[in-house]
């Protein structure tokens, strides 16, 4: 198996809002999960600002909890 290319979408400029969904669909895979530090590049912290954000988002129905429709 080869291994996934790093997908790089550091972006340390702009805040983390959780009512930023654009940005935030960044961080997230296909399937709607959350991507690794290792493929985004973010530090400890700002992925679990992130991480907090996403969460956030979901529970205010501003993304799905599951990928997307029909999958």
């Amino acid at each position: 198996m080869l291994p996934e290319r790093r997908r790089r979408v550091i972006d340390d400029t702009t805040p983390v809002d959780w009512k930023n969904v654009e940005w935030l669909r960044r961080f997230l895979s296909e399937r709607g999960r959350m991507l690794p530090r290792r493929m985004t590049g973010n530090s400890l912290q700002r992925q679990r600002v992130i991480a907090q954000a996403i969460k956030r988002a979901r529970h205010m129905a501003l993304l799905p909890f599951a990928g997307p429709e029909g999958s």
